[in-house]
């Protein structure tokens, strides 16, 4: 597939990179229909967030599910859905009572590669560097969603994805 990939600060291109897989009983694959980006993207661009490895970006997508993991009771192939930024487990403290970007499971490694770069707790983030996770972004043609019973919101079909897509 095809993927906006950072390679280092200045240098984001459109690659060919392996096709995500379900990795997890909990995950969805989108195929991607609509994807926008933010200005948290530039910080990442800028190099004002660390990013040492080679990373698909992009947090602001929406698709149609393609393969749905085994233990998916909410969505089905042919869902169309809008994906928050954050990615929550939706059992931890943090999930329970509303404070999904607090998620407790989703970046277990949140202190970044060297152990040292952040101070507290935070969810993983789709493309937004392996500080939040490493998860890839949705600036491909397909992305694996996790604990996909728990963010991605259904839309329905008279709406467009213009009128969607700024939700995440």
């Amino acid at each position: 597939m095809k993927a906006a990939v950072f390679h280092k600060p200045g240098d984001i291109s459109y690659d060919t990179v392996p096709d995500p897989k379900i990795e997890d009983a909990g995950d969805v694959i989108l195929k991607v229909t609509s994807t926008a980006i933010c200005g948290s993207d530039l910080h990442i661009f800028d190099g004002g967030i660390p990013q040492t490895k080679d990373m698909i970006v992009g947090h602001e997508f929406m698709g149609i599910v393609e393969e749905v993991g085994p233990s998916v009771k909410n969505l089905k192939k042919g869902d169309r859905v809008v994906v928050p930024f954050p990615i929550a487990c939706g059992h931890c403290f943090f999930c329970q009572h509303g404070a999904t970007p607090h998620c407790e499971n989703s970046n277990y490694e949140h202190y970044g590669p060297d152990g040292d770069l952040l101070d507290q707790k935070g969810a993983a983030l789709f493309g937004y560097t392996d500080l939040y996770g490493g998860y890839s972004g949705g600036q491909a043609e397909y992305v694996r969603v996790p604990y996909a019973d728990i963010s991605p919101r259904k839309v329905p079909d008279n709406m467009t994805d213009e009128q969607v897509l700024f939700l995440t």
